[in-house]
């Protein structure tokens, strides 16, 4: 289909009847809007993913799945043909209950990534029967058929070349009728069928690999704010929206705790260069941020970004004087564990990374003793958490005059950790204590981007 744009809501987006219906109305304003993907309702992956951690007694198991149905029986009292869609919506939870059951005897990434993956599967049933039920030609889709990953449960790869043979075979012929189709964002399945999850935060990425298999010619994220922000506006209430921004410049934000984008999400639309349009669907007629390559206006300082629950690891020894392999054996650990670092700065006889929090859905909760025990075999081994990520976003700025100046300066009250500049020209980042984040990026917000608006 030529034009295709494939809008994908998130789950504020999805979050009721009312919030549903708007979403209708964005999808049917644009005949070009053919694909729509969904993440679960607001609030209930959190719910599913703790009772996939195993921790629940029957009580709180039962009382659990009691929220989530309440939540989703809501959407249904307003659809109509009630009996039919509380039979599948029951249908499904009693899969998630077994699933909770197994939890609590060996809780595995593999159950985890099963039993969470329900909550897409209700959101966009439901949302493809309100479809119907406001006149319109509406068809599920089971996107495990085509997104296929590895067997990384928690945090699966995709892989993209089949993901565009499957969808070849079975989603691009769907596009070509008159029906919207309506999929599931965040998961997937591996070559044995098992069900897979692309991380929290996924539903993005789904919709960008989706985009990219279909030729789509633009993508739409839609979600509860209309844009992406200079900043948090939540923290920050004199955030602005920024019309445009160019790839390089969204990825950095994303990466960095920008929540509006996940940071896979410009990937796959970067290789097909397919713009990507940020909006609002409760208020769509306010615009939004479209992301390009490339943009008229590229100031020094575009956005500050906020990114918690940052973990710093202090590795010390005499013997990286002038040695050689050093890193490579330190990386080769935290690969081991197939943990990803994030940040890294090093002296003569120190290394310093940071691991962050949460992209697996079961989030970084424990870092293995293990890895540290192989780690202290040769050399010292110091971990503080509690930390937050703050990241200056913006262009040019590692050969732009007076930038540390202009940062450092506006936040000389707080005591900084951690600087990394240079390696990017579009940011500078450094770590803060997690009780004066907020306050850090109130201070950078106004003394950066409102003082130079």
């Amino acid at each position: 289909m030529q034009n295709l744009d494939i809008a994908k809501f998130g789950g504020t987006s999805v979050a009721n009847y009312e919030a549903m219906s708007n979403c209708v109305k964005v999808v049917t304003m644009n005949p070009n809007t053919k694909l729509v993907v969904v993440s679960a309702c607001a609030g209930v992956t959190n719910l599913l993913v703790e009772l996939a951690s195993g921790a629940c007694d029957s009580a709180k198991r039962e009382e659990i799945i009691a929220q989530v149905f309440a939540i989703h029986q809501k959407i249904i009292a307003q659809l109509g043909n009630e009996a039919q869609h509380e039979a599948v919506i029951k249908e499904y939870l009693g899969v998630v209950r077994d699933l909770a059951v197994q939890a609590t005897m060996t809780r595995t990434d593999m159950i985890t990534d099963r039993l969470v993956s329900h909550g897409e599967l209700m959101s966009s049933y439901l949302i493809t029967e309100l479809f119907k039920q406001q006149g319109y030609k509406a068809q599920w889709f089971d996107v495990r058929k085509v997104m296929r990953t590895d067997s990384n449960f928690g945090k699966a790869t995709a892989l993209v070349e089949v993901i565009s043979a499957l969808t070849k075979e079975h989603l691009r012929p769907l596009l070509e009728g008159d029906s919207i189709i309506v999929t599931q964002g965040f998961i997937g399945a591996d070559s044995s069928g098992q069900t897979t999850t692309l991380g929290r935060g996924g539903s993005d990425y789904s919709a960008a690999l989706l985009g990219e298999s279909c030729h789509a010619a633009t993508i739409s994220i839609w979600t509860d704010v209309p844009g992406v922000y200079t900043t948090d506006p939540r923290l920050v209430p004199s955030a602005k929206p920024i019309p445009e921004l160019t790839y390089l410049e969204a990825a950095e934000m994303a990466t960095f705790g920008a929540k509006i984008l996940h940071p896979s999400t410009l990937v796959p639309a970067v290789r097909c260069d397919i713009p990507v349009y940020v909006g609002s669907s409760k208020e769509p007629e306010k615009g939004g941020t479209w992301v390009r390559p490339t943009t008229e206006y590229a100031p020094a300082f575009r956005a500050v970004a906020l990114r918690k629950n940052q973990t710093l690891i202090v590795l010390s020894s005499p013997k990286m004087v002038g040695a050689t392999g050093f890193l490579a054996q330190v990386f080769g650990i935290f690969a081991k564990y197939n943990l990803s670092v994030d940040l890294v700065s090093t002296s003569e006889v120190s290394i310093a990374v940071t691991l962050d929090a949460g992209t697996q859905t079961s989030g970084l909760s424990n870092i293995p003793e293990s890895l540290f025990h192989e780690l202290r075999e040769f050399c010292h081994v110091k971990v503080e958490h509690d930390l937050s990520l703050v990241a200056v976003i913006g262009n040019n700025m590692a050969r732009t005059s007076h930038i540390t100046a202009e940062v450092f300066s506006s936040i000389d009250d707080y005591t900084v950790r951690m600087i990394c500049y240079g390696a990017s020209s579009h940011n500078l980042c450094f770590l803060v204590e997690q009780s004066e984040a907020e306050s850090v990026l109130r201070k950078l917000h106004q003394r950066l981007l409102e003082s130079a608006a």
